[in-house]
């Protein structure tokens, strides 16, 4: 890839919500511009929840491109979570508002696109684009999430954003399965009795 005008079009894309046995899983896609420099970009997990939030507002103003795709539960049981991750991805890269000459995702697995895919193990913690990625991703699941819990009360979802927490399970146990749960998820088959 030559450093010229194709740098510029390169997008990182990382997704959020694979584990959490409810709510949806979200991937944002990002080209960050090379004349504006965003530092401290790196895996939204070893942020704060400010630093994060900073860092996205920091991303959407200043990268060349962003977007955000999601799937949620119910295509979650559907297609089952890796395709629905994959799919995540893929609207992601074809939400941009600039067309990518090429892709870095962080992992092992590609979603199906039109340019070149490259995967990368831990590139959320080694490509800025797909640190600025996973950032995006991350604040935009984590507001969704305390939203559904003022729809869903009583689980906790603005606390844990439905992973499998203690808090959660014995919520879980007590009010049974809500509209945002994965039906197909272990620990909520049991509570539904189809496990």
């Amino acid at each position: 890839m030559e450093a010229s005008a194709d740098a510029r079009l390169i997008a990182g894309v990382d997704e959020v919500g694979v584990g959490p046995l409810a709510g949806p899983v979200v991937a944002a896609a990002v080209i960050l511009d090379p004349d504006k420099p965003i530092p401290g970009l790196v895996d939204s997990k070893s942020l704060t929840g400010k630093r994060r939030l900073g860092l996205a507002e920091q991303i959407r103003r200043d990268a060349l491109a962003w977007a955000i795709g999601r799937v949620d539960n119910h295509d979650i049981d559907r297609l089952n979570i890796l395709q629905a991750r994959l799919l995540a991805m893929q609207l992601a890269v074809l939400e941009l508002a600039v067309r990518p000459v090429h892709v870095q995702v962080d992992g092992d697995r590609s979603p199906s696109l039109e340019c070149t895919v490259e995967t990368i193990i831990k590139g959320d913690c080694n490509i800025p684009a797909i640190s600025a990625a996973s950032i995006l991703a991350k604040v935009t699941r984590d507001h969704e999430m305390v939203q559904l819990d003022e729809h869903y009360p009583g689980y906790g979802f603005a606390r844990h954003k439905g992973y499998g927490t203690r808090e959660h399970l014995q919520a879980l146990a007590k009010l049974g399965a809500c509209g945002i749960h994965r039906r197909t998820y272990a620990p909520v088959r049991r509570v539904l009795g189809t496990a």
